[in-house]
């Protein structure tokens, strides 16, 4: 009897998997992620991002999430080249150009086609979040 009801709702197990992986969708979220926030050429604070990429149906799901650690270098080395620091609050960061940044870098690394959007999920934050200069448009 036990059997024959293990048997009967194997099927029924094996749809629900397939549905919840068609839930889950396809993307690549990357390891949290420190950038700076600088300002007269200084070093002021770093913010820690979660961020997820989000692919296409087309992509090639797997192939992509071991290329996150090149996602991550790619925004690393992008936020250290120019920061992504808002001038009206040194705790947060621009979002629109870090994900443009990061957007371009996937691109390039994933290839064309393969990219969605870009995500910033809850989470993270400053590092420090007194002891900070006043940001310049803050003190107008």
């Amino acid at each position: 009897m036990r059997r024959r009801r293990l048997l009967l709702s194997l099927p029924l197990a094996l749809a629900a998997g397939a549905a919840m992986a068609e839930q889950a969708g396809q993307y690549v979220d990357l390891a949290p992620v420190a950038l700076p926030v600088a300002a007269d050429g200084r070093l002021i604070n770093y913010v820690f991002v979660y961020l997820r990429i989000n692919l296409t149906g087309s992509a090639d799901m797997p192939k992509l999430r071991d290329k996150e650690p090149y996602f991550r270098d790619a925004l690393v080395r992008a936020a250290h080249r120019t920061p992504f620091t808002r001038y009206d609050d040194y705790t947060r960061l621009d979002e629109g150009k870090l994900k443009a940044a990061l957007y371009q870098a996937a691109v390039a690394i994933g290839g064309p086609g393969s990219i969605a959007s870009i995500e910033i999920l809850p989470g993270g934050g400053p590092m420090r979040r007194t002891g900070l200069p006043k940001p310049k448009l803050a003190a107008r």
